[in-house]
């Protein structure tokens, strides 16, 4: 089995070795100084969350050292972006003032950004957090609001000319889960991001720097996560990369009976099911694991770029 493993010219770009191949001759996606092949897997996102409140690590990393130790070990494990949060966005989360959220995430990227070796999202949908963060060394913005909560938030996108991921969300994370109702969830959500991504495009972000997200679990019932994982196709026809975040998620304990720490196995399967559906961003708190299954899936998919040792 041929892994994918990564190397660094001195230009810090991101170059796949000869082992490995991109999706198609010379496809590649460019964040800041980072050039990162796209694969026959998708890229790893690894979430790191810097708040007391996280629903799936119980805020083991508020305090810095132990945010920095994790971003350093989630690289070794294989994420090519780190998406760095300092305000949860659980299901009935409270928000927190611009103060708090970069007095957390400012501690964290002071210490990694300037010689990270892979890119750095930040996640937040306040454009003075975005607009700091990517003075400090970020350079893709994560926003669930798709640019909407914050007036100046695509003007900072346009102007700093980072990658901004738009992601489908009804309401607030205070009041998302408050009986979500579609008519077709699946068609809401593409007709959403086409129009949150012409919003952007109308700002002037660039299309080669807009991804998309579905949301899942922000507004959705278990049957809604179902289907938009199961439908993933229509929203990667698009046009635009699709970022899939259903990493340990209350859908998956609701179908396993399990708690955030056990779910795991869930979390794969979703991951798998997104990749075979065209996802080209997986975020996950398991990165190691998550990269091992995506790894298999992607050799699944692409046999003819694998030749036996």
């Amino acid at each position: 089995m041929v892994a994918y493993p990564l190397v660094w010219d001195d230009k810090q770009h991101c170059a796949v070795t000869a082992s490995s191949s991109p999706v198609s001759s010379g496809e590649t996606l460019t964040l800041g100084r980072f050039t990162l092949p796209l694969l026959a897997r998708p890229l790893l996102m690894g979430v790191l969350n810097v708040t007391p409140d996280s629903f799936s690590d119980s805020g083991r990393f508020a305090d810095p050292d132990a945010a920095v130790a994790q971003f350093g070990r989630m690289v070794e494990e294989g994420a090519e972006i780190i998406d760095l949060g300092g305000e949860s966005s659980r299901p009935g989360a409270e928000s927190v003032d611009a103060g708090e959220e970069w007095r957390r995430v400012g501690a964290v990227l002071a210490r990694v950004a300037a010689n990270s070796p892979v890119p750095i999202s930040i996640d937040t949908y306040k454009a003075e957090i975005a607009r700091r963060a990517i003075d400090s060394g970020a350079v893709m913005v994560n926003d669930i609001s798709a640019l909407r909560f914050d007036p100046e938030m695509a003007q900072v996108v346009a102007e700093t000319g980072v990658t901004a991921v738009l992601m489908h969300m009804l309401g607030t994370p205070r009041t998302m889960q408050q009986n979500p109702e579609y008519h077709d969830v699946v068609a809401e959500i593409c007709s959403f991001l086409e129009a949150r991504a012409q919003a952007a495009l109308a700002a002037g972000v660039p299309k080669e720097k807009i991804m998309v997200d579905p949301g899942i679990g922000f507004g959705k019932t278990l049957f809604h996560n179902l289907l938009i994982i199961g439908r993933l196709k229509e929203i990667v026809a698009l046009g635009y990369p699709v970022l899939v975040g259903a990493s340990r998620k209350s859908f998956i304990g609701k179908i396993s009976g399990v708690d955030e720490s056990d779910r795991l196995e869930g979390s794969l399967a979703a991951a798998v099911l997104a990749a075979c559906a065209g996802a080209r961003i997986i975020r996950t708190h398991d990165v190691r694991q998550t990269r091992r299954a995506l790894e298999v899936c992607g050799a699944v998919l692409h046999p003819a770029r694998f030749t036996e040792n």
